[in-house]
């Protein structure tokens, strides 16, 4: 992935242009005044869809089977990972 460097006014003229870079893969960079101030990228994979999940679980042999102690572990795991939210008060 290559870095593009564009200025503010190079992104109001050239959107387009810019999120053509980002679509090929490469990295925009907004500067203002030689800062930067925005980084543009493409999207990371989001991992695997249903269908490729249920593929690749058909394609096991044999098949896999959840044992008694499943739902258990589930609920663990969630209750491990959760956390509750406090937000700040705002003044």
């Amino acid at each position: 992935m290559a870095t593009v460097r564009i200025t503010e006014a190079d992104l109001i003229r050239d959107v387009e242009g810019a999120l053509a870079k980002v679509r090929q893969g490469d990295e925009v960079v907004v500067q203002n005044d030689g800062r930067d101030v925005a980084v543009m990228t493409p999207p990371r994979p989001q991992g695997r869809n249903a269908s490729e999940c249920l593929a690749i679980a058909e394609s096991l042999n044999p098949w896999p089977v959840v044992d008694e102690d499943f739902a258990k572990d589930v609920q663990e795991g969630i209750a491990a990972r959760s956390i509750p939210w406090n937000p700040p008060e705002w003044d």
